[in-house]
């Protein structure tokens, strides 16, 4: 072989692997796009700080026994991995990724993901595993919920003041969508259902195929979560007690005239914070109503639930973590299996 063909063969072999290069990183880089439903956590879950997160079998959680790190495990607790260092809530899951808040602050250690990040607040998306993470947006998060392809969140800017904005997992389109307060975390087909705030107390959709709003019903209420063609919140007119709405009926039931500070729906349970001088407690009842129960005397928040338990923890006290069946009788311990994990990846 002559060396002209010695060196035509080689630039072709050379050109043929570059090109295949970057196919390959092409395709490793394209973010597989998700079913325009697809809702990253639930409501219930997301109003209380969105610390829990339950995906196809796994759990991705806030470690407070480790400043809020994000771990994983079963739902049973067992087979617990720590995925990132820093601190985060509003955890989101679909597909082949996680999505969430970093919600402060530094981290000095080793290692891939945010292990690396510095003072770096906002959105992030990383695989299951807490790697390859990407920074979304640079912001301060309120609450943020993903809404098919789209993270739709409310922020606060020092100058801006609070509006929703969203952006496209991939990174893309990024828009305000209104410059007021608009929770974004009750999203059932295609819609975000939220009280109103700027003129009312209204219940109100957002359709996140238009982003135009409307109003559905004209009641009075605070953090609504809609399952099952319910809407259940806190009835901000009668000392916030906890009702439920008929989409279809047109109906308000009175759950409990108990008032109460937050609450989270699961399946056919209920679980709520009374607000007493007297007797605050921790409450379960079934969705209608019925079999209500003391969980936990005391003031407690951050209920978030999973198919397999209830967490929650002291107002004011991140430690410890509790936690009951879900669907259980009520038993409450505390989550050792967290806190074990921590002293193991701390020290």
């Amino acid at each position: 072989m002559t060396s002209t063909r010695k060196n035509i063969l080689i630039i072709t072999i050379t050109c043929v692997i570059l090109a295949l290069l970057i196919l390959l990183a092409t395709l490793s880089g394209r973010i597989t796009l998700n079913d325009e439903n697809t809702s990253g956590n639930t409501a219930g879950n997301l109003n209380n700080g969105g610390f829990f997160c339950e995906l196809d079998g796994r759990v991705y959680f806030a470690n407070a026994y480790d400043n809020n790190a994000l771990y994983s495990m079963n739902p049973d607790e067992t087979d617990i991995r720590k995925l990132n260092s820093s601190p985060v809530s509003s955890i989101n899951a679909a597909g082949k990724y996680l999505y969430f808040a970093m919600t402060s602050g530094s981290s000095t250690s080793g290692g891939d993901g945010l292990g690396y990040m510095m003072k770096t607040s906002g959105i992030y998306r990383s695989n299951l595993k807490g790697k390859s993470v990407v920074n979304l947006d640079r912001c301060h998060i309120v609450s943020m919920q993903l809404c098919g392809n789209y993270l739709y969140y409310e922020k606060y800017d020092n100058s801006a003041g609070t509006s929703l904005d969203k952006i496209m997992i991939n990174k893309k389109d990024k828009q305000t969508v209104a410059k007021e307060i608009i929770n974004p975390n009750c999203y059932v087909n295609g819609k975000i259902y939220y009280q109103g705030t700027a003129k009312d107390h209204y219940l109100h959709a957002l359709d996140t195929s238009t982003d135009k709003d409307s109003v559905i019903w004209q009641g009075n209420i605070w953090n609504p979560i809609v399952q099952d063609g319910y809407v259940y919140y806190m009835d901000v007119s009668e000392n916030y007690r906890l009702c439920r709405y008929s989409l279809s009926g047109n109906v308000v039931e009175v759950l409990t005239n108990d008032r109460i500070d937050m609450f989270n729906v699961y399946g056919s349970y209920i679980y709520y914070q009374v607000s007493s001088a007297d007797a605050p407690a921790l409450k379960r009842m079934v969705v209608d109503g019925s079999a209500q129960e003391v969980v936990q005397e005391g003031v407690f928040q951050n209920i978030n639930i999973t198919s397999s338990y209830v967490y929650f923890n002291g107002f004011n006290e991140s430690v410890p973590v509790y936690k009951t069946s879900t669907f259980g009788p009520v038993n409450v311990t505390t989550f050792d299996a967290a806190k074990q994990a921590a002293l193991e990846n701390i020290g």
